[in-house]
C-alpha cells in the first residue's frame, strides 16, 4: 500500500455517512498491522505477514520493498510501520509522513471507540517524537535515504529532510491529541509545526514550494514549482485552506482558544449560540481581544492557551486587571463567569527575543543556540547579513536583541537586529596550522546582524541561511 491515509480517510467517510462498516474497515486494517512472521519464503495467509504474501501473490520479492532492498526481514518493515501491532509500539520508526499517518487515524479510532490501549501508543509515540526527534521549526524526519527516522538525538540541521508533509501531519496529529485532554503540549508543537516547519514550505507568493526544510544551507536550496512526486504543494495548500479549524474547541463547561489571530468564530454553548471576535496581530504582537456577542447572558468557562513558550502574562476582562493566579492548568488559562453580551477578554502574551539550546546528546547541535520570539524561530539569511560563512558568526545569550516590524518586507515581518562576534580569518589559503597558545589565527570583531523568521527564507535573492549558530563564550 502507499501512505496510510485510508484508515483516517474511513474515518472521516464514516463521520458523513454515519455508516459503522467504514470505521469497522478503519478498526480492522489497524489492528491487523504489524502482525504475521516475515521473513518466510513461502508465507501463507493468516500465519505470516501480509506484505509477503501480498508480494508472493503478485510475483515478486518482498525484499524489494520501496525504501527498504535487502534490508533484513526483522526490520524491513519497520519503514512502514508493520514490524509490529500497533498497540505494542513505542518507538517512531520508518517513513515520517507514513507513521504520523498512522497515529492520526489510532487516534480518531481511539476516540471513536474508546480504545485506551491505542491512545496509550498515541502517547508513547508522541514522547518518541517531540522529545528525541523534533526539530527545532517542528519538522521531522532527518533522513533523505527513508524519507524518515533514524534514532534518538539524530537531527542534523544541514542535511536535514524535514519533509513539508511531515510537519502539515503532526498538526493534524497534534489537533487529534488536543481532543483528548486539553493539554497544551499536543498545542503548542500544533503550533510550532504551522508557523514554521509547515509555513516555509510554500514562498510568499504561492508558487514555489518546499519538499524537504533543512535548517541551514549553503545557497542550493530553493523551492520548486513542482515535484514529480506533489504531495507537499497541495498538502500545504489544504492546511492553509482549513486553518480556521484549528483556532477553537467547546466542551461541556466551556469554549477553548488554541491558537491567536484576528478571526470570527460561531459556536454552540449549552444550546446557545456563541461569537467570538478575536482581534490580534499574532504572531508579531502578544495583545489578543477576544469580544463575546450573546443573544443572552450565560455561565461557562473560557480557557484561554498560554503558549509554553510565554513566561509572564496579563488577562483583563472588560479592561479590569484578573487575578488567574492558581488557574492555570496543562496550559490554559480556565475564566469561568457568568458573561454577558459585548464582553470583553483582553491577554497580553510577554513575546521576549529567547535563545534556545538543544539537549546536549544531540551532538550536531552542541555549542550551538537558536532564537525564537513567540512561535517563530528565526535564522540569518545571507541577505541580510553579508558574512561568508554564516558559520562564522557567534551569538551570545547575554547579549540583547531588538524586535522591529518592517512592514515592507518579505509581505511584513518583524525582524530580531543585535550584535554578534565574527570570526575574522587570518589564515590566508593555509588550511590546517598547529595551534600556538601565542598565536591568534582567528581574530574576533563585533558585527551587526539580523534575522527574520525561519518561514520566510529564500524568498529573495539566493544565498546562505543558518538556523543554529555558534555560542560566543564570554570570557
Amino acid at each position: 500500500c502507499g501512505h496510510q491515509e485510508i484508515e483516517l480517510a474511513l474515518v472521516k467517510l464514516y463521520h458523513v455517512t454515519e455508516n459503522k462498516r467504514y470505521l469497522k474497515l478503519a478498526q480492522y486494517f489497524v489492528d491487523e498491522r504489524g502482525h504475521g512472521k516475515v521473513g518466510s519464503k513461502s508465507p501463507k495467509p493468516g500465519r505470516d505477514h501480509y506484505y509477503d504474501v501480498e508480494a508472493l501473490a503478485r510475483g515478486q520479492n518482498p525484499n524489494n520493498f520501496h525504501f527498504a532492498r535487502n534490508k533484513p526481514a526483522t526490520t524491513r518493515y519497520e519503514y512502514n510501520q508493520s514490524h509490529m501491532p500497533v498497540r505494542e509500539m513505542s518507538v517512531v520508526t520508518g517513513h515520517a509522513v507514513r507513521a504520523v499517518y498512522l497515529y492520526c487515524a489510532m487516534a480518531d479510532i481511539a476516540n471513536e471507540t474508546g480504545d485506551a490501549a491505542l491512545l496509550k501508543a498515541c502517547e508513547r509515540l508522541w514522547h518518541s517524537i517531540v522529545d528525541e526527534r523534533m526539530y527545532l521549526t517542528g519538522g521531522i524526519g532527518p533522513s533523505a535515504s527513508n524519507e524518515g527516522f533514524t534514532y534518538a538525538y539524530d537531527l542534523p540541521d544541514e542535511t536535514a529532510y524535514a519533509e513539508t508533509c511531515a510537519s502539515v501531519a503532526m498538526v493534524f496529529w497534534g489537533h487529534r491529541m488536543l481532543q483528548f485532554d486539553a493539554n497544551g503540549q499536543y498545542a503548542d508543537v500544533l503550533e510550532r509545526c504551522l508557523f514554521n516547519g509547515s509555513l516555509s514550505g510554500v514562498s510568499l507568493d504561492g508558487k514555489g514550494f518546499f519538499y524537504d526544510n533543512p535548517l541551514a544551507s549553503a545557497g542550493h536550496h530553493h523551492r520548486q514549482g513542482w515535484f514529480d512526486c506533489a504531495c507537499c504543494p497541495p498538502n500545504i495548500a489544504r492546511l492553509i485552506a482549513s486553518v480556521g479549524g484549528y483556532f477553537y474547541s467547546t466542551s461541556a463547561d466551556g469554549l477553548w482558544t488554541h491558537l491567536y489571530a484576528s478571526n470570527t468564530a460561531e459556536v454552540t454553548l449549552g444550546n446557545s449560540p456563541v461569537t467570538i471576535e478575536q482581534t490580534a496581530n499574532y504572531p508579531w504582537d502578544g495583545k489578543i481581544e477576544l469580544k463575546l456577542k450573546l443573544s443572552k447572558a450565560q455561565k461557562f468557562a473560557v480557557n484561554l492557551r498560554i503558549p509554553g513558550w510565554c513566561q509572564n502574562f496579563t488577562v483583563k476582562i472588560n479592561g479590569q486587571l484578573s487575578m488567574v493566579n492558581g488557574q492555570l492548568k496543562k496550559g490554559y488559562l480556565k475564566l469561568q463567569q457568568t458573561w454577558q453580551d459585548g464582553d470583553t477578554i483582553t491577554l497580553n502574551l510577554d513575546m521576549p527575543v529567547q535563545f534556545v539550546q538543544a539537549n546536549p546528546a544531540v551532538r550536531q547541535l552542541i555549542g550551538r543556540v537558536a532564537m525564537q520570539r513567540g512561535p517563530l524561530v528565526y535564522c540569518l539569511e545571507g541577505v541580510d547579513n553579508k558574512i561568508a560563512p554564516l558559520d562564522r558568526v557567534m551569538l551570545s545569550p547575554e547579549t540583547p536583541f531588538t524586535a522591529e516590524f518592517k512592514p515592507k518586507l518579505l509581505g511584513g515581518v518583524t525582524v530580531l537586529r543585535g550584535q554578534a562576534l565574527l570570526q575574522d580569518s587570518q589564515w590566508g589559503k593555509q588550511l590546517y596550522a598547529t595551534v600556538d597558545p601565542n598565536k591568534t589565527q582567528l581574530k574576533q570583531k563585533t558585527v551587526d546582524v539580523t534575522a527574520i523568521p525561519y518561514c520566510t527564507w529564500d524568498n529573495r535573492a539566493p544565498g546562505e541561511m543558518r538556523v543554529w549558530l555558534r555560542e560566543a563564550v564570554n570570557e
